[in-house]
């Protein structure tokens, strides 16, 4: 505890390796997998496609650049929470923690969740889809898993942050490595005349920035445990500018390897761009792809209960969400809360999940799985 100002403060327990595998760790889920065939269907052509993923990655670099003022300005954890009410008072912040709390989070790790449940039970049912009963349930395994952990050791979260992040890495870099030995073999025809057809409508246009944005989520989730990075002043900075960089990098060659295996009529049709590159590839081991969907998106829904939970933990301590108590670290209650809401957002009727996270026709990570999944046979 802080003598002067009585305010609890969590240890400083996450090093710049930790940090920069939380950030990486966050923005590496199944968007890669699946985005790249959206953005080349609203944009038109290849070489804007590319454009376009260097140009979500810029944007990325320069907000998290400003996060960087801002973390290095007020080194407290959580987040926009913090930022809002240090900057426009109490009552928006209120607002903000409390749809963050209720709303987006237990949402969008609801939607993770699903998406993991499904890879993880689908080699249990080769001849059709795993039954809805048994994907809520291990989603909800998965969840009371994670903040568990999340909520009693936070040098184990960030291990297994760590250890998914760099699996995540090793199975990019699989797709990257493919990519550079069918260039060098000649298959180059996706990026003759790569600009032919590209779609410069302002709706095109923004909608294949925002795929291409989805999947670079989770940029500004360090911000969230300012508090526990040692040194933030040094690691902050070095953490963000170690992994935008990275993480735009990766983005970039995995395209390209996408378009090296595939010409963009067949990457557009494919339904699942990482399942046909792995089946073209890889050949008896295209079943890695749906293992790296399982790992990144496992990794990500570890990463948003270990920020989440000091989301919570800060909106308490500053009053927001007094009901809670007075936060004791490691405070297990708090990533629990997030999992009881998470919970009911899971167990709700697929139908009663928002439009964007059960619409099989938009690219969140619930149609991830369910794209993935039409590529097999159903019952």
């Amino acid at each position: 505890m802080d003598a002067s100002t009585q305010k609890l403060h969590l240890k400083r327990e996450v090093g710049l390796i930790s940090a920069v595998c939380l950030i990486v760790g966050t923005m590496i889920g199944s968007g890669i997998y699946m985005s790249p065939e959206w953005v080349l269907r609203y944009i038109g052509s290849p070489g804007a496609s590319l454009v376009v993923w260097a140009a979500c990655g810029l944007v990325c670099t320069i907000a998290a650049l400003a996060y960087v003022e801002l973390g290095s300005a007020i080194k407290e954890s959580g987040g926009e929470y913090i930022y809002i009410r240090r900057n426009f008072g109490p009552i928006p912040a209120f607002l903000f923690s409390w749809t963050s709390v209720f709303i987006a989070r237990p949402a969008g790790i609801a939607a993770m969740s699903l998406s993991l449940a499904q890879y993880i039970a689908a080699p249990f049912y080769d001849a059709c889809l795993p039954p809805s009963f048994v994907v809520k349930c291990t989603a909800a395994a998965s969840i009371l898993f994670l903040g568990l952990i999340n909520g009693l050791n936070v040098k184990l979260a960030t291990r297994i942050q760590n250890i998914f992040t760099f699996a995540k890495l090793l199975s990019l870099l699989i797709i990257v490595i493919g990519g550079i030995g069918l260039l060098f073999k000649g298959h180059t025809r996706s990026f003759q005349n790569a600009f032919q057809g590209t779609m410069a409508g302002f709706g095109s246009m923004g909608i294949a920035f925002q795929q291409g944005m989805w999947s670079y989520d989770g940029w500004n989730n360090l911000n969230y445990v300012t508090e526990e990075i040692r040194r933030p002043e040094v690691n902050l900075p070095r953490a963000i500018l170690i992994s935008l960089p990275l993480v735009t990098l990766l983005y970039l060659m995995v395209n390209i390897s996408y378009l090296a295996a595939m010409n963009p009529a067949e990457m557009m049709a494919s339904g699942a761009v990482a399942v046909t590159w792995g089946n073209r590839v890889l050949g008896s081991w295209a079943w890695l792809m749906p293992l790296s969907v399982v790992l990144s998106t496992f990794g990500s829904v570890n990463g948003s209960f270990f920020t989440g939970g000091r989301s919570c933990y800060v909106a308490a301590r500053e009053g927001s969400l007094k009901w809670l108590g007075p936060p004791t670290p490691p405070c297990p209650p708090i990533p629990l809360l997030l999992e009881v809401h998470t919970m009911k957002s899971l167990l709700e009727p697929d139908k009663k999940l928002s439009t964007d996270l059960a619409h099989p026709d938009t690219n969140t990570p619930r149609s991830t799985c369910l794209k993935l999944q039409d590529q097999q046979s159903h019952c």
